[in-house]
């Protein structure tokens, strides 16, 4: 019994040595913890105006493609210089020469005939004035005369037979001049179909070429694209500038094209309406080589920007601040988040512009909050790049 008492009191004087020690050590009690805060970076908004800018897409394609036929047969004498896949020429310039000889040969048979049906329409006329004066000569009026005894019908004949060899020279010549087929227009080839002895029959595709005067990018706008413009109807937007920009040989380059027409229609896969922007002279034929550009050769991808109207006092905040649901989170003055709803104008690859929700001189969260809880305590730290750089 005695054994247990002594037990019980060593363990009692024990947590009365641990209590005094406690109440007497420095420091003991313990301060409060700090509140936790989530440190953010921020900025100060200010309205502004905004002069937008509508972004689009397209090729470069060329205004006109042609396939070259041959309308006459024979073999190919004669090949232009530029007849060749790359080639350029100007509306005009002769590209592939046929032998002309068997049409040679048919206009001179036409022309013999022509010659012909001259002297036989003079013969008449000579025979029909004679049959005149032998009818005068009766003393009747020459009303009453048939038409056989005045050599009428036979008259008309040769005018008919002087008509159609005329016409036969004119076919003829016509014929021999298509031996020589030549540009429809200033452009490029594109294929080569036949070459010098090649024997080419009518019908035959001899090549393909296309116009470079001028090249034409389609580009679909979108109805937010449409509303973002001066006006909301596509054919308004003719003359409107449109920058293209694309990259040629590894070269990024730009190039200022107009609009020209509205396609006037809405296409039923992407529910678009397509303007065409033209771009002449695409190749830079006509400028000084001292002053020549990058090339905008057919085919190729460009993007575009085309010149919208003017937002009023509207804010540009960073994407990252944007939150789902089309909010903004802002700083109060006692460090806490605040959730507000906004409304969107316009946006672009970087930023978006706020035409409500923000007033002048709000402080506003920019960087990412997770999942974003109203009332959170935060913690302002623009400098935390350059720290974690450090």
């Amino acid at each position: 019994m005695n054994d247990k008492l002594l037990a019980i009191g060593v363990v009692v004087a024990a947590l009365f040595l641990a209590l005094v020690m406690n109440l007497l050590t420095p420091g003991g009690a313990k301060s409060p913890e700090p509140e936790a805060a989530m440190a953010v970076k921020t900025m100060v908004v200010k309205s502004a105006e905004l002069p937008v800018r509508v972004e689009s897409q397209g090729v470069a394609k060329a205004r006109t493609r042609t396939t070259l036929v041959s309308e006459v047969s024979g073999a190919v004498l004669k090949l232009s210089d530029a007849f060749v896949v790359g080639g350029t020429f100007q509306a005009g310039d002769m590209l592939l020469e046929l032998d002309p000889t068997d049409y040679e040969v048919a206009l001179q048979r036409a022309e013999a005939r022509l010659m012909s049906a001259k002297a036989a329409m003079e013969f008449e006329r000579a025979r029909s004035a004679q049959a005149e004066k032998e009818w005068a000569m009766t003393g009747r009026p020459q009303s009453e005369a048939p038409p056989l005894a005045l050599r009428r019908p036979y008259l008309l004949e040769a005018e008919a037979n002087l008509l159609q060899a005329q016409s036969e020279v004119r076919q003829a010549k016509i014929k021999l001049a298509k031996t020589i087929i030549k540009a429809p227009y200033a452009g490029m080839v594109a294929d080569k179909l036949a070459d010098v002895g090649q024997f080419v029959t009518a019908g035959t595709r001899v090549g393909e070429v296309f116009a470079i005067d001028f090249v034409e990018v389609r580009l679909p706008l979108t109805e937010r694209d449409l509303s973002m413009m001066d006006s909301p109807l596509a054919q308004n937007l003719t003359n409107k500038t449109v920058v293209l920009s694309g990259t040629v040989d590894g070269i990024t380059a730009s190039w200022q094209a107009a609009i020209a027409r509205s396609e006037g229609v809405v296409s039923e896969l992407n529910r678009a309406q397509y303007v065409v922007a033209r771009l002449a002279d695409p190749y830079g034929l006509k400028v000084d080589q001292s002053n020549k550009s990058v090339p905008l050769r057919v085919g190729t991808f460009v993007k575009a920007s085309i010149e919208g109207k003017v937002l009023k006092a509207v804010f540009q905040v960073p994407r990252s601040a944007l939150l789902e649901g089309s909010r903004i989170g802002l700083i109060d003055s006692e460090q806490l988040l605040r959730i507000v709803p906004v409304i969107v104008a316009h946006a672009d690859d970087q930023y978006y512009y706020l035409s409500e929700g923000l007033t002048e001189g709000m402080e506003i969260v920019i960087s990412a909050l997770g999942t974003p809880i109203e009332g959170l305590k935060l913690r302002v730290r623009n400098d935390l790049t350059v720290e974690s750089a450090q």
